[in-house]
Parts: structure tokens; C-alpha cells; sequence
């Protein structure tokens, strides 16, 4: 893959991907009734040197702030938020993807499918979805307690350095161990080994999709975060690049509802990727994405039909078909009704049945007529009609 990729190119990329899979600006969003209605705005603590936590020099962490200053917290609906920053010191172009208020799996779902189609669609195709977890608040304290004794039986194999960081917490010290490649960082436990049992429910569904995506991922236990900032899943990309060179595109995210919780004493589902462009200085203005009236409205009921929706979804960008959805939503009438109100064309529905049986159920908005197709089928059909 070349290095030459510009950062207004990425931007438009980027845009175009953040748009199709619903994800909006901080000026698309605060624009709803809610949060025009919202007297106050939601306190918080987030500081340059807290936010810092995230390990992506605050980008991940930052929205926290936006959340409460733009009002957002009004929304009481997920809430998908995209931005375009400039990485601090380094003034790197980087896109953030966010999503508020969903603390079920599918938030790390939607962020990994919408990071992968924006690495595929700016041409890197061959790449690995590192994925861990860290747990909820029981699980870490759990595995931090064991790593604290198997820190304690190796101190004599610890560089100096790393011994003082074990003061601060054995996470910290694992972290440092890891970016050193110490062998002692090979052996220590895995936090996989300490999940409380809602934390590898959750884990397992994001191991689910991405073996249904047929998605090429690794479990890899050496990705790790600060304790203060995350919990349960962490993930990065591993893009490779041409011998000698650097990396043009780096992709990490994770979990941060324990950084939420602590800076605004709010407990606020909140997950994020960071996408960054290497090597590259961010322009001045970001290219404008064009909206598409959506011609298709996908609704799910399900786990694996939300799974199943996912990657139609993804089809129907690669086939240029603006579509619109709620993956966050659980509710079959709440969809519907949405799809009635933004007078979408077309409407295709996944329940349990139609996921076994590998089809869904392509309705007709305006002729009022529905019929089953399978996924092959589906996509003539469209094509098809919206050609007319």
C-alpha cells in the first residue's frame, strides 16, 4: 500500500464512512430539541492531564467534555458522535468516532465495522483486529490483585523503574513491562482469566461478531489501558505496511466508562475509536460531506439479526445505496416508526426467522406490500428499483 495518502482525501473518506453508519458532528447533534431545551450543562473535571489517560493524547477521553458542554447528555438515545482533530504536539490528522449511552456490545461492534470499512475503503485491506478486555470494575480488581502477587514473586527480574510504577498500581507496571517487550510482560496473567461473568458475556458477543464477519482478529491480553480510564474492551488494528517503513494508519479504541464515571460522577456508557493519519499535518479546513437522502431503512430484532444487519449494511454502502438504521435499538415498532417518519422508500427487516433461514423481508413503504428474498435477491432488487 502507498504512503502518499493526503489528509484531506482521509477526510473525505473518513466523513463519507462516519455519515453512512449514522455517526454525526457536535454541530449536527446539539442542533436536537433536547439539547436546545437543556438549561444546564453537565459538570465535569476533564483536565489536559486526565484526559491523557486514554493513551491517544486525550483524543478518546476529550468527548467527554463535549458531551457535557454541547448538552448532549439530553439525549437520552444513543448518540453517535464523529469529529476531525489535530493530535496535540504532533499536529497529526485524526478522526475520532464515539458512541454514548449504549452499554451493550454492539457499541464496540459498530466502531470496529465502521474503522475497518474506512481502512478498507482507503485501500488497506489486509489488516488484524487486536481485541482484549479488561472487565468491569470487579473484574480488574480481581486480576490487579493477582498481578500484584505475580509481580511481587518475579521484583528481582524488574527493572528499577518499573518497580516504582508498581507503587501507582500493577497495572501500571504491566503496561511499561509490555512496552519494553520484557519477557516477564509473556507471562504475566491475562485479565481474560479474571472476567466477572456479565464482562465475558460481553466479550464473547464482540469474539461472535467478528467470527460471524469472518473478521481476521487476535485475542491479544498484552493490549492494556489505564485503570482509571478503561473497562472491558480495548482494541487496536494491525495494518501492515512495507518493510523499512512507518505506519501510515493507526486505529485504537476501547471502553472509557470508568473515565465518564470519574469526571462527571454521571455513570454514562461511553465507547471510542481513534483513527490517525501518520506523518501527516491536518489541513485547515475539512472537506465537507454531501447527506444522502437514505433509500433503505434496515431493521433487525436480535442479536445475530443485529450482526446480520451490520454486514448488510456494509454491502449496501460498498453498492453506493444510502441506508439508514438503529443498531443501538432493541425495539422492532421503535425502527418501523422511524422509518415511517423519515418516509424511507424501502424498508428490509431481520428478525430470528429470517436469520436462520439467511433472508429478510424487503417491504414496500408506499405500496404498502412485503415479500422474502434472500440476501442475493435483495441486493438485485434494490438496485433495481432505485435505478427506476
Amino acid at each position: 500500500m502507498s504512503t502518499t495518502l493526503s489528509p484531506t482525501k482521509f477526510l473525505q473518506v473518513a466523513g463519507d464512512t462516519a455519515q453512512f453508519f449514522g455517526f454525526q458532528t457536535i454541530n449536527q447533534l446539539k442542533k436536537n430539541p433536547e439539547c436546545r431545551k437543556c438549561p444546564d450543562r453537565r459538570a465535569h473535571s476533564v483536565t489536559g492531564t486526565n484526559k491523557r489517560l486514554d493513551a491517544q493524547s486525550g483524543l478518546l477521553c476529550s468527548a467527554t467534555a463535549t458531551f457535557c458542554d454541547e448538552k448532549l447528555h439530553a439525549l437520552e438515545k444513543p448518540v453517535l458522535l464523529y469529529s476531525v482533530e489535530k493530535v496535540p504536539r504532533s499536529g497529526e490528522t485524526a478522526v475520532t468516532f464515539h458512541v454514548f449511552n449504549v452499554e451493550r456490545s454492539i457499541a464496540e461492534v459498530m466502531l470496529i465495522h465502521a474503522t475497518r470499512a474506512l481502512v478498507g475503503e482507503l485501500g488497506y485491506k489486509e489488516h488484524t483486529v487486536r481485541i482484549n478486555s479488561l472487565g468491569d470494575s470487579d473484574s480488574v480488581t480481581r486480576f490487579s490483585r493477582e498481578l500484584a502477587n505475580f509481580l511481587r514473586k518475579n521484583i528481582n527480574n524488574i527493572p528499577p523503574n518499573v518497580r516504582e510504577l508498581m507503587k501507582e498500581h500493577p497495572l501500571t507496571a504491566l503496561t511499561s513491562l509490555v512496552r519494553e517487550d520484557h519477557e516477564l510482560s509473556f507471562g504475566s496473567p491475562s485479565p481474560l482469566e479474571y472476567l466477572s461473568d456479565p464482562s465475558r458475556k460481553h466479550f464473547r458477543e464482540i469474539v461472535e461478531y467478528l467470527d460471524m464477519s469472518e473478521t481476521p482478529y487476535e485475542i491479544d491480553p498484552r493490549i492494556l489501558g489505564h485503570h482509571e480510564c478503561y473497562s472491558n474492551t480495548l482494541f487496536s488494528f494491525n495494518i501492515p505496511t512495507e518493510e523499512g517503513t512507518e505506519d501510515t494508519i493507526t486505529v485504537e479504541g476501547g471502553r472509557f466508562d470508568e473515565f465518564v464515571a470519574r469526571t462527571t460522577n454521571e455513570r454514562t456508557p461511553a465507547v471510542g475509536a481513534v483513527v490517525t493519519l501518520k506523518n501527516s499535518k491536518a489541513p485547515e479546513r475539512s472537506p465537507r460531506t454531501k447527506a444522502s437522502n437514505p433509500s433503505v431503512y434496515v431493521v433487525h430484532l436480535g442479536f445475530g439479526p443485529k450482526i446480520r444487519s451490520l454486514m448488510l449494511i456494509d454491502s449496501l454502502r460498498q453498492a453506493g445505496i444510502p441506508t439508514h438504521h438503529n443498531l443501538a435499538s432493541d425495539s422492532l415498532s421503535e425502527q418501523l416508526r422511524d422509518a415511517e417518519r423519515r418516509e424511507v422508500p424501502y424498508t428490509v427487516i431481520i428478525g430470528q426467522k429470517e436469520y436462520v433461514e439467511d433472508t429478510v423481508i424487503f417491504r414496500d413503504m408506499n405500496q404498502q406490500n412485503q415479500e422474502y428474498l434472500e440476501h442475493k435477491t435483495l441486493m438485485r432488487r434494490l438496485k433495481r428499483k432505485l435505478a427506476v
